[in-house]
C-alpha cells in the first residue's frame, strides 16, 4: 500500500474558510499537500471566482455550523465582481477572491484541480449523459466561461487538472484547454462515469469515497450512492483504461486508509494530516 496523493479540499475547508487565498496559501505551505481543489463560477462581469455555492450566503442545506458562508448575498453570476471581492468568508477576514488571484498565491510546486461548478444557467444538466445535439448546446453554452477560466490558468506555471459532474463542462474544458488534464465527478452511477471519462479521455475520474469496492465505506450511503456494495470496481476498471481515481471528500484517517488500501491514487481531504506518520497538528 502506497500512500495516495493529499488533495486539500477548497484548501483543507476543515481548518481554514473555504476556497480563499488564505487556505489555498496555508494549504499549499504543507510538504504533504500534492494538489488543492477549488470551485470556480463567473461573476456577473463572467469574471471566475472562487466559491462553492451557487449563492453568496450559501445552500440551506449547508450550514457550516450555523454561518452563512459570506455576509453578502444573492446568486453569485448576479452579483458585481466588486460587491463578490468585499464578501467575508465565514466571519472571517478572508474574502472571496477571483480564480486569477488565488493562482498568483499559490506556487507552482502544488498542482491545483479547478472545479468547474457553474457556468450561470439556470440549468446545468447536472451528473447528465447528454445526446449528441445537446452535447453540442451544452458545451457552447460552457465556452464563454471555460475560455476566461483557461486563460486565467494559463499564467499559472504550476499543473492544472479540471475537473467537473457537467457533462457541458467537460466539452468545453477539452476543446478550449486541450493542453489540460480532465477529471469527471461522479455522482450516483459508476457506469455513467466511465462513460463520460471515455467520451472525453479523461485522464482521471473522481467518484464519492462510499463508490470504492471491497471496503466498509461502501457500506454506507453518499453522494446519490446508497449502502449496496458497487457492482463497478472504478479503481480497477479506471486503471486498466489508463486513469487516474482522485476519491472525495475524506474526514477522517480511518477513511483514508480504507481508500489507501484500495489502491486509489489521490483523496480529496477536507483536513491535512490524514496520511500514517504525519502530523495532524502542524499547519
Amino acid at each position: 500500500m502506497s500512500d495516495p496523493a493529499l488533495i486539500a479540499h477548497r484548501g483543507y475547508a476543515g481548518v481554514a474558510p473555504e476556497n480563499t487565498v488564505g487556505a489555498a496559501v496555508a494549504a499549499a505551505s504543507r510538504e504533504d499537500t500534492a494538489m488543492i481543489e477549488l470551485d470556480v463560477q463567473p461573476a456577473a462581469c463572467g469574471t471566475p471566482v472562487v466559491i462553492h455555492d451557487e449563492r453568496l450566503e450559501g445552500a440551506p442545506s449547508r450550514s457550516r455550523a450555523g454561518r452563512p458562508l459570506t455576509d453578502a448575498t444573492g446568486l453569485v453570476w448576479e452579483a458585481d465582481l466588486e460587491a463578490i471581492q468585499s464578501a467575508s468568508v465565514l466571519g472571517t477576514e478572508e474574502t472571496v477572491s477571483t480564480l486569477a488571484d488565488v493562482l498568483a498565491a499559490v506556487p507552482d510546486s502544488v498542482a491545483v484541480n479547478v472545479e468547474l461548478k457553474h457556468c450561470g444557467a439556470s440549468d446545468l444538466r447536472f451528473a447528465e449523459l447528454l445526446g449528441p445535439d445537446e452535447r453540442a448546446e451544452r458545451r457552447a453554452l460552457w465556452t464563454p466561461f471555460v475560455e476566461r477560466v483557461v486563460t486565467d490558468c494559463d499564467a499559472f506555471d504550476g499543473e492544472i487538472l479540471f475537473s467537473s459532474f457537467c457533462e457541458g463542462a467537460l466539452a468545453a474544458a477539452r476543446d478550449v484547454g486541450p493542453e489540460y488534464d480532465i477529471a469527471v465527478l461522479v455522482w450516483d452511477a459508476l457506469e455513467s462515469g466511465l462513460e463520460l471519462a471515455r467520451r472525453y479521455d479523461c485522464e482521471a475520474i473522481h467518484p464519492p469515497r462510499n463508490a470504492i469496492a471491497g471496503i466498509p465505506l461502501a457500506g454506507t450511503e453518499y453522494a446519490g450512492f446508497g449502502s449496496e456494495e458497487p457492482a463497478v470496481d472504478i479503481v480497477e476498471t479506471a486503471h486498466e483504461e489508463g486513469r487516474t481515481v482522485n476519491v472525495w471528500t475524506v474526514e477522517t484517517w480511518l477513511q483514508y486508509d480504507q481508500l489507501a488500501a484500495a489502491n486509489v491514487d489521490g483523496i480529496i481531504a477536507e483536513y491535512p494530516g490524514l496520511q500514517r506518520g504525519s502530523d495532524p497538528l502542524s499547519r
